[in-house]
Parts: structure tokens; C-alpha cells; sequence
């Protein structure tokens, strides 16, 4: 390890991913250590950590390999995506009313979490030769339905929450092309208009979140139930929070889910106003870093990565703590390298290995 290599690293992105992971792990160990598997309080915080340990050393790799080789096997990826949602549909299992997960030896994974990712960069080497090219409904079409087909057989799971970041993923990136800001505006006008329809075609208990999200106390002790508890214990931290271990809502199970969707009520609630604020900080250092590689990216289909991955990023961000704090209807959505599983960490390390090697690549040519 030269020192030349180390000159490339961007050690800011580094330093708040790291700074996420552990924050993670002492919020999950807090979150978790009462209800864990009899003689086992930290079963959780010790697979996050032992997963997140194995992302690291898969990230490292991810850093060091040429990432303009992906540009070639973008259709290959879209196929596998494809396919590999398909199978959820026929081996998955089911847990919580929803088919998303495949169960492989004792590891069970989440195929819509790596989707994402691999949606990315199967719709960076697609774009990579539209930039500025995207100025009529003619042009978008078929970009929308390479993208509408891994977000229905999401949907199909259901999983509403993925499938939204599907399309955040997609109008970041055909923003980064220059899509013609009056296409764009009309698109969302439409969207709009077609709210009413949508409705007819969402689940019973996707339409009950989103009555919830307009009134909690609708149904207090059912679906409003996350909410109204998520709400106490951010609004109970106040500035300096409970300590770690001593929030009530979070350790006496009054909070459902608090070490996954929910695991910012519980930083909200431990380490109160300062504790939150300053998670939130990392995530915008984490941000602010993503679009600076993306801007700085010395090609199109790195700059097209970057912004996807920062737009997926960025989104996850947005609604956890949206609805966590209740100005968002609940999704479902995890919060990037916080919320523990393993499909999502090993997503999110991955994306942001990508990032390192995009800025690193750049750093080489300057170096």
C-alpha cells in the first residue's frame, strides 16, 4: 500500500461510512440486547459486526478493480436482476404479509436490496450515450420500461418501499442526462393527476398507512400503532436523549422494529436532539461526497453511477427519518448502514466502494 494509493483515497467518505457502522452497531446492541435469542444478548450486533467486517473486505476489492468493466456487462446484470427477482416470486418466503426473501444455507438474503445496485449500473451503461438526448416522451419511453419492469416485479412482493427507490434512482440519473426539464415537469404533473387511479391498486394495508401517515390516531393500536411510538421516543430524547440502554420505548418493546426501520427512534430517544443531529451530519457529509465524485468523475458512466448511487442513498435517507418522525407514510424502507440486515449493509458498503473507486480512478489520472 504506496503512498501514491493512499493520496487517491477519499478519506472523508471513509471515515462517515465507518463512523455510520459503528454508530450502528452500539444502536443495535442497545436496541436488541433485552429480546435477543436466549444466552445470546448480543446475537445481533455480533452478526451486523461480523457482516460488516466481510463487506470491508469485499469494499476493498470493489476499490482496486477497473469499474469501467461493469459498462460491459450491463445487459448481462440487467438479465440476472430479472431473473434473480423471478426467483424470489417461486422460492422466496414469506414473513409479515410480503415474498422478498430467499433463505441460502443460514444467511438469508433480501434480492430487491441488491437490485438497487445493480439496477444502477445496468441503467448507467445504457444512459451512458444519452446524455442531452432525452428531450421527448419518445426519447424517455424506453428508458421507463427498462426501469418499470424490475419495479413491478418488486411491487409484485409487495414491496412499495424498493420500488420507490427504483424511481428515485431513475429521475436522478436521466436528470444527470440533461432530460428536458419541461418533459420532466409534465411527467410529474401526470403522476399526480393519476393519484386517485393508483389508490384503486394499492393493498388494503398500504392504503391503511397511508390514512395512518394523515392521522396516526385512525388506528392507534394497529397500523398507526409504529408511528404514534416512533413519535414518543424521538419526542422523549429532547436534547442530550436517554443514554444509551435507558430508553424506555426502545428497551420495554413499546417500539416495534427498532433495530431495522424504525432503529432513528431509537437514536432520537438514547442520544437525543445532538445524537440525531449528528447522525444526520454524517449522512450529509456521506451525500456531499457522492455528488462531488459524481461531479468530478472522469466519465460519463462513473458520473452515471455516482449520481445513482447518491440519489438511492439520498432517498433511503429521506423517507426512514420521514417517517420515522411522521411527516412520511411508512415504507419499510432501512436506513443506510444504521438499520441492521445483511442484504441491506452488504448493498450499501458495496455502493460506496463503488463511489471510493470512481474517486480513485479520477485521483489516478490527476496523480
Amino acid at each position: 500500500m504506496n503512498k501514491r494509493w493512499l493520496r487517491r483515497m477519499d478519506f472523508t467518505l471513509i471515515a462517515a461510512t465507518l463512523a455510520i457502522i459503528l454508530m450502528s452497531l452500539v444502536i443495535i446492541g442497545s436496541a436488541t440486547h433485552v429480546n435477543a435469542p436466549s444466552g445470546q444478548r448480543y446475537w445481533f450486533v455480533q452478526r451486523q459486526g461480523l457482516f460488516a467486517l466481510l463487506n470491508c473486505a469485499l469494499a476493498f476489492f470493489l476499490m482496486n478493480f477497473d469499474y469501467k468493466m461493469l459498462q460491459r456487462y450491463g445487459n448481462r446484470l440487467y438479465i440476472f436482476n430479472l431473473i434473480m427477482l423471478l426467483a424470489v416470486m417461486f422460492l422466496g418466503h414469506s414473513a409479515l404479509g410480503a415474498q422478498r426473501w430467499i433463505q441460502l444455507g443460514p444467511v438469508t438474503i433480501q434480492p430487491s436490496e441488491f437490485s438497487k445496485l445493480i439496477m444502477i449500473v445496468s441503467l448507467a451503461a445504457l444512459l451512458e450515450d444519452k446524455i442531452g438526448k432525452l428531450n421527448t416522451v419518445h426519447d424517455l419511453l424506453p428508458i421507463a420500461a427498462y426501469v418499470g419492469i424490475p419495479f413491478l416485479l418488486v411491487m409484485k412482493q409487495p414491496d412499495l418501499g424498493t420500488s420507490l427507490v427504483f424511481m428515485a434512482i431513475f429521475f436522478g440519473m436521466i436528470f444527470a442526462c440533461g432530460v428536458n426539464l419541461k418533459l420532466l415537469g409534465w411527467i410529474f404533473a401526470g403522476g399526480l393527476a393519476c393519484l386517485p387511479i393508483l389508490w384503486h391498486f394499492l393493498k388494503d394495508y398500504q392504503k391503511m398507512r397511508i390514512m395512518v401517515f394523515l392521522d396516526p390516531n385512525v388506528d392507534p393500536l394497529g397500523s398507526g400503532y409504529h408511528i404514534i411510538q416512533s413519535k414518543i421516543a424521538i419526542g422523549s430524547g429532547m436534547l442530550f436523549g436517554k443514554g444509551l440502554f435507558g430508553g424506555t420505548q426502545s428497551q420495554l418493546n413499546f417500539l416495534p422494529e427498532n433495530h431495522t426501520d424504525f432503529i432513528f427512534a431509537v437514536v432520537g430517544e438514547e442520544l437525543g436532539f445532538v445524537g440525531a443531529a449528528f447522525l444526520l451530519l454524517l449522512y450529509l457529509v456521506l451525500l456531499w461526497r457522492g455528488i462531488k465524485i459524481a461531479r468530478d468523475a472522469s466519465d460519463t458512466f462513473g458520473m452515471l453511477l455516482a449520481v445513482g448511487i447518491t440519489s438511492m442513498l439520498g432517498f433511503h435517507v429521506l423517507v426512514n427519518v420521514g417517517m420515522t418522525t411522521g411527516i412520511m407514510p411508512v415504507t419499510g424502507i432501512p436506513l443506510p448502514l444504521m438499520s441492521y440486515g445483511v442484504s441491506s449493509l452488504t448493498t450499501n458498503i458495496m455502493a460506496i466502494a463503488i463511489l471510493l473507486n470512481i474517486h480513485m480512478k479520477k485521483q489516478k489520472l490527476l496523480f
